[in-house]
């Protein structure tokens, strides 16, 4: 059986991104902010955090991630089980019956799904880039000497979130 089009598609374009992100491609043209020689290793490139609506969602969500994990791993449990069932029965015909298993599969994608999707709502990207800088106010996070925005500060000066 072939791949799908939407698949092949979708390996392609994961792939692209994963080379231009490992090869320091960009498709914007911003210039690097230079450093002298006395200054490279000691110095950290920051951006302004956005604040933007994901980072809303986030902290909204934030305050209910106990009871949200809860949920989630009792989902997990339950598929557990949904699939052990499912294999104690074609155990006990002696017959492997596909259709047996077309709904732990299918809760299985979705418990998948979901569970991308909450960690996408509870970590936004800036979740785990922010920064704190000694002396300035402000959300801070880490980028590159090409963003808009960067500019260079005393690592020594620099504390994660």
């Amino acid at each position: 059986m072939a791949m799908k089009k939407p698949m092949v598609s979708a390996i392609v374009f994961f792939t692209i991104v994963l080379l231009m992100a490992s090869f320091g491609f960009s498709l914007d043209d911003t210039p690097a902010i230079v450093l002298p020689e006395s200054v490279k290793g000691r110095a950290l490139f920051v951006c302004p955090a956005e604040s933007s609506f994901w980072d809303a969602m986030s902290i909204g969500f934030g305050q209910f991630t106990y009871y949200i994990l809860i949920g989630f791993f009792f989902a997990v449990i339950v598929l557990a089980f949904v699939w052990g069932w499912a294999l104690y029965q074609n155990l006990l015909q002696d017959k492997f019956k596909r259709e047996d298993f077309a709904k732990p599969w299918g809760f299985t994608k979705l418990l998948f799904w979901a569970g991308v999707a909450l960690i996408l709502i509870l970590h936004t990207p800036n979740h785990y880039r922010g920064l704190e800088i000694r002396g300035t106010t402000g959300n801070w996070v880490t980028c590159e000497s090409t963003s808009e925005g960067a500019r260079a500060v005393a690592i020594n000066l620099v504390e994660t979130k």
